[in-house]
């Protein structure tokens, strides 16, 4: 889960449409949606049954759909209200990166709590007449801030989504678990230049088609990949002020101190001097 993380500068979130609905006792529905779908359960049950299989949502918890997912909701004779969200979430070019990953289920609201409260109080404001124009801007940061609590909790082994029944919904040619060998490698070799025809065994793809394959799985190039990494670990460095700039860039495999100044103020837009 470590990409999130490293890739969050290429991370784009698109916040299609958001409303909130009250069906009553008899509602039904039967869909798949072409983009991810949030649940942000208000009051009564949801009943979602996937691949035969029902699961429930209690108030306060939150229930995440992949795209092109068939399902069939209700609520009980109580009726139901909820917020539903439709976005886009990708790193770069590829723009469903979150199909990797086992998240598509309901979290339970105790573990979400503080994030879903958060989108739910931005989303009253965002319905109040003559509201600000800003609040569409806070709407889409506290959905960022939800989907990055599933993330987390997904990557500490405390939430696991349920609605594949532990296949997640990966795409051909889109496995970032064939990558694996290539981010440690990376990783470990951050001191050095690195080329494309040392990845590509690694990943058990011809050098050929490896920078296409990663480009689809991860959504950017090695090349681009690779840069992000020494920029991320460039400015922890910098941070800790322990080093050197020629220390650092000898960390980070770069030739001279110049040539790694000239890396970074491309990136930062400050030379490392003065970063603070």
């Amino acid at each position: 889960m470590d990409i999130f993380n490293e890739l969050s500068e290429f991370i784009a979130l698109r916040l299609k449409s958001c409303w909130s609905i009250a069906p009553g006792g008899d509602w039904i529905e039967h869909k798949a949606h072409a983009d991810y779908d949030l649940w942000l359960i208000q009051s009564g049950t949801v009943s979602i049954a996937i691949g035969g299989i029902l699961h429930t949502a209690q108030p306060g918890d939150v229930v995440f759909f992949y795209p092109r997912v068939p399902y069939i909701a209700s609520c009980g004779e109580e009726g139901c209200r909820f917020i539903y969200v439709h976005f886009d979430y990708g790193i770069g070019e590829q723009q469903q990166i979150l199909g990797d990953f086992q998240l598509s289920g309901i979290v339970d609201n105790r573990l979400i709590r503080e994030e879903a409260g958060l989108f739910v109080r931005a989303f009253a404001q965002s319905e109040q007449p003559g509201g600000k124009p800003g609040n569409r801007l806070y709407l889409k940061a506290c959905l960022t801030a939800v989907i990055a609590r599933i993330i987390a909790l997904h990557g500490q082994g405390r939430y696991s989504g349920a609605f594949q029944n532990g296949t997640a919904t990966r795409r051909s040619g889109r496995d970032l678990d064939i990558l694996q060998p290539v981010f440690r490698y990376i990783d470990d070799h951050l001191h050095k230049s690195i080329k494309m025809n040392e990845l590509a065994p690694l990943a058990g793809i011809s050098e050929k088609y490896f920078i296409s394959y990663f480009k689809k799985a991860v959504g950017i190039t090695p090349g681009q990949y690779v840069y992000q990494i020494k920029m991320n670990r460039a400015r922890d460095y910098l941070y800790q002020k322990k080093y050197t700039v020629q220390q650092i860039a000898g960390f980070l495999g770069y030739p001279d101190p110049f040539t790694f100044s000239k890396a970074f103020k491309k990136y930062y837009n400050v030379p490392p001097s003065k970063f603070d």
